[in-house]
């Protein structure tokens, strides 16, 4: 992901969702500095495809990785991705946990779950995308 974190949907036809993403990387690579473009809905394998932009050196230490492990590149970068993912999904549930603590020393566990239920429900009804 870029620093700027600069999100641009686009619909690309194709055959394929990877057909489309090889596509869409050929169209925008000339005129936009993209890092990864994904698909939005998941395929038939419930997988959300990735089409991952690295650089020379990037590259060659992941096909050297992918060799020295008998592997495919794109199955090393898979690994890589999924490790990375669960470490980014434990550490959001740690600090999560960290910062619902402190609430428990002053209040009981029904009451921070209805209050995170009202919070919810209210972010809900009240959120731009719920009006029509």
């Amino acid at each position: 992901m870029n620093a700027d974190r600069t999100r641009l949907m686009a619909v690309q036809r194709a055959l394929s969702p990877g057909a489309a993403l090889h596509l869409l990387r050929r169209r925008l690579d000339t005129h936009l500095p993209i890092d990864v473009l994904s698909t939005h809905y998941p395929d038939r394998h419930r997988q959300v495809l990735l089409n991952v932009a690295l650089d020379r050196t990037a590259g060659r230490a992941l096909r050297r990785d992918a060799a020295a492990r008998g592997q495919r590149p794109g199955d090393v970068l898979r690994q890589h991705v999924t490790i990375a993912l669960a470490r980014e999904e434990e550490r959001r549930a740690r600090r999560l946990k960290e910062r619902l603590m402190p609430l428990l020393t002053d209040h009981a566990p029904e009451e921070v779950l209805a209050g995170a239920a009202a919070l919810l429900h209210e972010r809900q009804h009240h959120s731009p995308s719920a009006t029509p």
